[in-house]
């Protein structure tokens, strides 16, 4: 037995001898010494063999669980029926359900001999290639470069933000949060908990400010630190409030204002769960402030993950990042072929 496996209250309360250990230190042992340790481990390890076909479960098993299994050879006309169904179930679309089923139509003739799954993919994969553009910070920019984070409320955007910052850190940029959206309860504390974490300064005024003027002191502070990233939290916009969109654009302007020539990221998060909603949503907000690129959250926890190939299909806005779990390293740059790839791989 080690000094590791009781507390110090019991060590210091037996004169700094070790004492009999009763039944109830077993408990102790787990919570404060080693065993601890090698459980958050074992959790780690178990969180890094959780790849990217293990997060897609649930959009992989409504797409194309059960429809191609190994002696599968061709892809007859009462699949594609099938496969036809389960594509709008899963929120890719009419319109790009249809293009998705002509082509394979047309390659299944030409290659009836061909592997299902690598048709497929010979499909999918142009209508998501355009759309796999990575946010880069250019090195030469005038410092900041500002990302302007924006969605309605319950997408994840303060979390996403947290997950990005701490991206961005390791990727050795200097970072600072602007705490923006000043209407919903507990919004600014929630972001400076992020802040914390990553021990990043976080701007923010107080509950009901006028946000515009939030993130004008942030650039004014971070280009004092020279800071080269700015992240900007704002309010969840209702994409139908023509009032709250007004607001946005205002935001928009003020950084014209501070600097003409500020290069930014105006980043719109959605939440993949919403299905053909994240679709309407994107289309207002684009229409109201323009999207330079989004973020596809919640993956993991939904069937209805083919509304990407509808994003890419009618907007074609780049996709900067998805979520796929809770985890800071859970989001991750988008890659359409890992993407397809995890879509297609068999459960069996």
């Amino acid at each position: 037995m080690t000094l590791e496996c009781i507390s110090l209250y019991e060590f210091a309360a037996c004169g700094g001898r070790i004492p009999q250990v009763p039944q109830h230190i077993k408990y102790f042992t787990f919570v404060f010494g080693f065993k601890k340790k090698n459980a958050e481990k074992d959790s780690e390890n178990k969180t890094e063999r959780a790849s990217l076909s293990d997060r897609l479960q649930r959009t992989r098993s409504g797409l194309f669980g059960g429809l191609f299994g190994r002696n599968k050879t061709i892809i007859d006309n009462a699949t594609l029926e099938e496969l036809e169904d389960r594509l709008i179930m899963a929120d890719i679309g009419i319109k790009t359900t249809d293009q998705v089923i002509q082509l394979l139509k047309t390659g299944s003739k030409k290659n009836s001999e061909g592997n299902p799954l690598q048709q497929l993919k010979q499909v999918l994969l142009p209508a998501l290639a355009p759309v796999e553009q990575a946010l880069t910070i250019p090195d030469n920019t005038n410092k900041p470069f500002l990302i302007l984070v924006i969605g309605v409320n319950g997408v994840g955007k303060t979390t996403t933000i947290g997950k990005l910052a701490k991206r961005l850190q390791a990727e050795g940029k200097s970072v600072m949060l602007a705490a923006a959206d000043t209407f919903r309860a507990a919004a600014i504390e929630q972001l400076q908990v992020w802040g914390e974490r990553n021990e990043i300064t976080v701007v923010a005024q107080a509950h009901g400010s006028d946000s515009g003027a939030v993130i004008f002191d942030a650039l004014e502070s971070a280009r004092a630190k020279n800071i080269d990233v700015l992240i900007a939290d704002t309010a969840g916009r209702l994409h139908n409030k023509d009032n709250l969109m007004g607001e946005m654009k205002k935001i928009h302007r003020l950084g014209n204002k501070f600097d003409p020539d500020l290069q930014r990221e105006v980043l719109l998060v959605l939440d993949a769960g919403t299905g053909q909603n994240a679709l309407v949503q994107a289309k207002q907000f684009n229409d109201s402030v323009g999207v330079d690129g989004i973020v596809l959250t919640k993956l993991d926890g939904t069937a209805k993950g083919g509304i990407v190939f509808s994003l890419a299909d009618e907007l074609n806005i780049p996709i900067r990042f998805i979520g796929i779990g809770e985890q800071v390293d859970d989001l991750r740059p988008f890659n359409a072929s890992e993407f397809i790839d995890a879509l297609l791989v068999s459960d069996t």
